[in-house]
């Protein structure tokens, strides 16, 4: 059954997960992404603004908290995962916007690897998908996000169908090319209905408004 909004006041309870995660290799070395943070930072500052209970969980990032958004600091995809399970549950909304990194090392090391050491390969094995749990249990609306380098539409539908999504934000990187940080980026915005909408050239302010508006109609 989905949460929705308090008839009474017309206010929410809104989950962003924003930023990217680090996953240790050793005590100075970690895997992670380009992700600053800015998209999840704006929807859960637009999201305060409009008078909504907000709750940010954040990978490290070098962004200033948005006023009025209570904000939880992790640094793994693990560390995630436990907060948003945590939270998630009396959520009526949430918006996975960060980077979660896939992958993590099996091993990690205690001390500082050295360039003469004996290991020459890492072994990685997958980190859990926080966003297939979420769809899975799914008590609230859902939003995801999807990067990609090719046939964009196609592998969106695709994860919004079977990450069980209400709605999905997808943008392309180009070749050599960087949508992390950019002033302003195009997307594609679909519905579990079928509906699609494009957004060109848009600042990730002017998103943020766009996604809160999509998401919080399916709550209601």
């Amino acid at each position: 059954m989905r949460a929705h909004i308090t008839k009474k006041t017309g206010k929410a309870t809104i989950l962003v997960t924003a930023g990217p995660t680090r996953e240790k290799i050793d005590p100075v070395r970690f895997i992670s992404n380009y992700s600053t943070g800015t998209f999840g930072y704006e929807i859960a500052r637009e999201a305060a603004r409009r008078g909504h209970k907000v709750v940010l969980v954040s990978g490290p990032v070098r962004l200033a908290s948005p006023r009025g958004v209570k904000v939880v600091r992790v640094e793994s995809a693990a560390e995630m995962l436990k907060a948003v399970r945590r939270i998630a549950g009396k959520a009526d909304c949430v918006i996975m916007a960060a980077a979660v990194s896939d992958w993590r090392p099996r091993i990690v090391r205690g001390a500082k690897i050295k360039r003469s050491g004996s290991i020459r390969m890492l072994e990685l094995v997958e980190n859990p998908d926080i966003l297939s749990e979420l769809g899975a249990k799914k008590r609230c609306a859902l939003v995801g996000f999807a990067l990609e380098t090719e046939a964009l539409e196609k592998s969106a539908a695709a994860k919004l169908k079977v990450k069980n999504l209400d709605l999905i934000v997808a943008n392309k990187i180009a070749r050599g090319g960087n949508v992390f940080g950019c002033g302003k980026t195009n997307v594609v915005i679909m519905d579990r209905s079928g509906a699609k909408e494009a957004y060109r050239r848009k600042t990730k302010r002017e998103l943020a408004k766009i996604i809160l508006d999509k998401a919080l109609n399916l709550t209601i």
